[in-house]
């Protein structure tokens, strides 16, 4: 019976394959990793790595401008340094900035693609996957941070975040408020602290805490969520290449994070899945799970014993958003299931320095248009652009925002 229903599943691939036409570009691309992509476009291109202070070494890629100011991109879940770039000079982030006079820096966390390594731990061990977004924001952006500063003789940067990439700042700026000092200005695409109003059913589904939990723990263990094999990389491929099957594809990407099909340009699927998802652990998504579950961003909860243990509270106590002391700008979307607008503007709130508050007047934009959507640039990457040039004037005067 597995073998019928293996050369039926064989069949309907190679119906697939026999129907799809790829632009021998993208299926180049698909197969390029950061730095090669930025090579192939001709772009500078330099890799580094980051030692954490607890064992990882990071990956970290740069399109360098010798002298200019710093610009640190962080990606969100799931995602990686590629982000940035995978969509070409035109469309890419990375380029972009760099095209403005940013030396550009794109990083990356334990865990994904370029973040597969440690000085002890092996990638088997159930310790290597035993982190969430808490130590990405006490370790990895602090670390990565550092070490840009180090290599660029400036002391402050500017700061882009997507998703993740805001929540991992947030707890930084929590837990080690000192950095706050190092950054110009932080901006925030899609920013998650709360899922108050999410309108995900993944997120609602991991927000029922004892039951996603129990789940989660007996399928997956303290390991990697969903780790990808070539069989997964093959039929993602075939799904998203296909205009019979693409609609399939993109659908079950907008169910999470918000359907607009306006702003997902369909020939880059199979680009997009060949780089994502790029890896992350169970704890860190069991961790945006309990953002739901307990109404706003906590530390991990481990339960009433260890909760008592670690923090001395039955409950996981709240990070203290109000150390984020950093100029922050918020942008969001009203389609964004992930980053409802209520829930940005309970953010807001909390937030200490918010200089800037925008939501899109464009009503599709979703979660990932933020990056990966064909009109970022002119709906939101620009005023991004525009408020950082605001903020630069005080490196240019030497004039530091402490």
């Amino acid at each position: 019976m597995s073998l019928l229903i293996g050369w039926l599943i064989w069949l309907f691939l190679d119906g697939i394959l026999a129907r799809t036409q790829l632009d021998p570009s993208v299926l180049e691309d698909s197969k390029l990793d950061t730095f090669e992509l930025i090579q192939k476009y001709n772009y500078p291109a330099e890799k580094h790595n980051v030692d954490t202070d607890d064992g990882y070494i990071i990956t970290i890629h740069r399109i360098p401008m010798l002298g200019a100011i710093p610009v640190l991109l962080m990606h969100g879940l799931f995602d990686a340094s590629t982000t940035w770039v995978m969509q070409g000079p035109t469309k890419g982030l990375g380029y972009l900035l760099h095209d403005r006079g940013y030396d550009v820096w794109m990083g990356n966390i334990r865990g994904n693609t370029y973040g597969r390594k440690h000085k002890f731990l092996k990638q088997h061990q159930p310790e290597f996957w035993d982190y969430s977004f808490h130590e990405i924001g006490i370790f990895d952006i602090p670390n990565t941070i550092d070490y840009v500063l180090n290599n660029t003789g400036y002391s402050q940067l500017q700061y882009i975040g997507h998703s993740q990439g805001t929540t991992s700042f947030f707890v930084m700026g929590s837990e080690r408020p000192d950095y706050m000092s190092k950054i110009i200005s932080m901006h925030a695409m899609a920013p998650v602290a709360f899922f108050e109003h999410t309108k995900s059913p993944v997120i609602k589904f991991l927000g029922e805490a004892q039951t996603s939990s129990i789940i989660m723990n007996k399928f997956f263990g303290t390991h990697e969520f969903l780790p990808r094999s070539e069989l997964t990389n093959t039929f993602s491929k075939f799904i998203c290449a296909s205009d019979l099957t693409q609609p399939i594809c993109s659908n079950m990407i907008f169910l999470t994070t918000g359907f607009n099909s306006d702003q997902l340009n369909l020939t880059m699927l199979p680009v997009f899945i060949a780089h994502a998802p790029a890896g992350a652990s169970t704890k860190q998504v069991m961790h945006f799970g309990q953002v739901r579950a307990l109404g706003g961003l906590r530390k991990f909860d481990y339960g009433l014993v260890q909760n008592l243990q670690r923090y001395k509270t039955v409950t996981p106590p709240e990070y203290n958003l109000r150390n984020v002391r950093a100029k922050v700008s918020l942008y969001y979307g009203q389609n964004d299931w992930l980053a409802q607008p209520e829930d940005v503007k309970l953010l807001l709130n909390k937030l200490p320095n918010v200089i800037y508050d925008y939501l899109s007047d464009y009503q599709k934009f979703n979660h990932l248009d933020f990056v990966w959507g064909i009109d970022s640039w002119d709906l939101i990457w620009e005023r991004i652009f525009n408020n950082m040039q605001v903020h630069d004037l005080s490196i240019r005067y030497g004039s530091w925002n402490k």
